[in-house]
């Protein structure tokens, strides 16, 4: 999956936390969300208005939080895991595991939550 394919995809899938994403159709979506509220940030700094790059990265970050969430759930899904195991984020230290298992390789046969992924070598 290539860059606008993993934004199309998850932003099709806008509030869908059931079935399974791969490990690039999650970093790429990752990716496009950072920048997305970088350019927000810039964009919010060049304007005269007092704490326009707060707002205006406030405003994106608001806009991709469900998405992002979504595709997270379904990252998780393909490594056999619940979605529920994000909130390992608000630990900090749980930052580590979550990173760790959402760069891990999908398990390759049905699981609960769905399908396996056919992906191509380069996955």
């Amino acid at each position: 999956m290539n860059f606008g394919q993993a934004i199309s995809t998850c932003m099709g899938k806008y509030a869908t936390f059931s079935g399974r994403a791969s490990r690039s159709e999650y970093w790429w979506f990752y990716l496009f969300c950072l920048l997305m509220s970088w350019g927000a940030s810039l964009v919010g700094a060049t304007t005269s208005m007092e704490g326009g790059a707060d707002i205006m990265s406030g405003i994106v970050s608001i806009a991709l939080i469900l998405p992002t969430i979504a595709a997270a759930a379904r990252r998780l899904h393909d490594t056999g895991r619940s979605g529920w195991w994000q909130l390992l984020i608000i630990t900090i230290i749980g930052i580590i595991p979550l990173i760790i298992w959402m760069a891990s390789r999908g398990s390759q046969e049905e699981n609960e939550y769905g399908a396996a992924i056919i992906l191509d070598v380069s996955e």
